[in-house]
């Protein structure tokens, strides 16, 4: 009898833990512990560094697009250098004295542009004449639109009215107008852009720079000069 009691607590026992363990088991998802729920500012930041990569990454490839057209259109160009000469000068109401210079300068300058498919906006030009590095006048050139296998000449006149000169160059240029000829120094600096079909380049810094002997008489004899050019 005693054991009977034994055996049927016992069992009594085990029947509540296993009662116990399935309540456990079979618990409603309410209450058990729920995830922490993803914070709103971090979800929105995220996203907003994500459009930011896709944005910056679009503009890089559009970038890099850009510069390989540019350089297939100019190597399938290929353009040539622009060449300068100056076809005639001279020089017209000398006067020195007192290291004082009054003169007009007057040259023809031949710009070609010897492109095939290559167009020049000379956007602005300023033309100066100088002496043992002095510059004794310049003017503004207007600006102008040179054209494929094209020849532009300009006229330009350059004067000087009572410019003061130094010792040195005063004395030197005296020698020079007492042999009738002179050297003198012809600087062409211009911003210029090249234009090919609808493509037109950025704004370019072209300089000539020349080296015309003048005779003070007359223009007759005058040596058709080449000039170097940066660009």
């Amino acid at each position: 009898m005693e054991k009977a009691r034994r055996g049927c607590g016992f069992s009594m026992k085990l029947d509540q833990k296993m009662f116990t363990n399935q309540i456990g088991h079979n618990q409603p998802a309410a209450f058990r512990m729920a995830p922490p729920a993803p914070q709103p500012q971090l979800a929105a930041r995220s996203r907003h560094s994500k459009l930011l990569r896709l944005i910056a990454i679009i503009i890089l490839a559009l970038i890099v697009l850009v510069g390989l057209v540019v350089l297939i259109i100019w190597l399938v160009v290929k353009p040539k250098g622009l060449a300068y000469d100056i076809e005639d000068g001279s020089i017209h109401g000398f006067g020195l004295s007192n290291n004082h210079l009054n003169a007009t300068f007057h040259f023809v300058l031949r710009a070609y542009n010897p492109n095939r498919k290559v167009s020049v906006y000379y956007d602005s030009m300023e033309v100066s004449v100088a002496y043992d590095d002095q510059t004794m006048a310049s003017n503004g050139v207007q600006p102008f639109f040179q054209r494929h296998r094209n020849v532009t000449r300009l006229e330009v006149q350059l004067v000087a009215q009572s410019l003061l000169l130094s010792g040195p160059v005063s004395k030197d240029l005296h020698l020079d107008r007492s042999s009738g000829k002179v050297e003198l120094e012809v600087r062409v600096k211009a911003r210029i852009r090249f234009k090919v079909g609808i493509w037109k380049s950025k704004h370019r810094t072209l300089r000539v720079f020349c080296l015309p002997e003048v005779h003070f008489s007359s223009h007759k004899d005058f040596e058709r000069t080449k000039c170097e050019i940066d660009l």
